[in-house]
């Protein structure tokens, strides 16, 4: 198999992975998800308590990128995997109705999940959009800051993520990252297997 048709087999598995936790969040998943992965990465209680339900539920992130992130008011941000929205609410809330954020993601089914989250907030600025991390649906030079809570780990295809996020961000914007790092490398039979992901 080609390291090409590796790619797509591990990206249909992990659409597969994050469908299957947008459908049914309470079940077993081969990670953590939900409101204690997210208290847990230091979302306060009370923030996850003004959430809607439906977008914490299936939180699946790797920290509290939204939190972090500096977000002016006004500001155009996008935010890359944005999975059942949770992030792009926090992120709606800080830049105000003069700004604008965009949710994109690669699962319909997270898409469907935000978009019933949003449905319950008065966030008329904030949308959510099908697509993919490598070649994103949007204009150049149109987005002032990036968040993304954890997708370079699950796709192979980072360096044109990164050239997209290059692509679409302004002079002088910014991306907030946040991700999985190992400690040390992996074992060689480890590296590239795609038994290890989400078989």
């Amino acid at each position: 198999m080609s390291s090409l048709e590796q790619a797509d087999l591990l990206r249909v598995k992990v659409n597969e992975a994050y469908s299957a936790i947008a459908s049914m969040p309470a079940d077993k998943h081969p990670l953590p998800v939900g409101r204690k992965l997210a208290e847990d990465l230091g979302y306060p209680p009370e923030l996850l308590d003004s959430l809607p339900q439906v977008s914490v539920d299936a939180f699946a992130g790797v920290s509290n990128v939204a939190l972090f992130a500096q977000l002016l008011p006004g500001a155009t941000v996008l935010d890359l995997g944005c999975g059942a929205g949770m992030d792009a609410i926090i992120a709606a809330r800080r830049v105000g109705s003069t700004g604008q954020v965009i949710g994109i993601d690669f699962s319909e089914t997270m898409l469907e999940r935000a978009a019933s989250a949003k449905q319950s907030q008065d966030l008329p600025y904030l949308s959510f959009r099908r697509g993919d991390a490598e070649e994103l649906p949007l204009d150049d030079a149109s987005i002032d800051a990036a968040i993304v809570n954890g997708i370079f780990n699950l796709n192979p295809k980072r360096r044109n993520i990164f050239a997209e996020l290059a692509r679409v961000l302004r002079p002088g914007g910014s991306a907030w990252v946040a991700e999985l790092v190992l400690a040390k490398p992996l074992p060689e039979s480890d590296l590239a297997n795609k038994d290890n992901w989400f078989a």
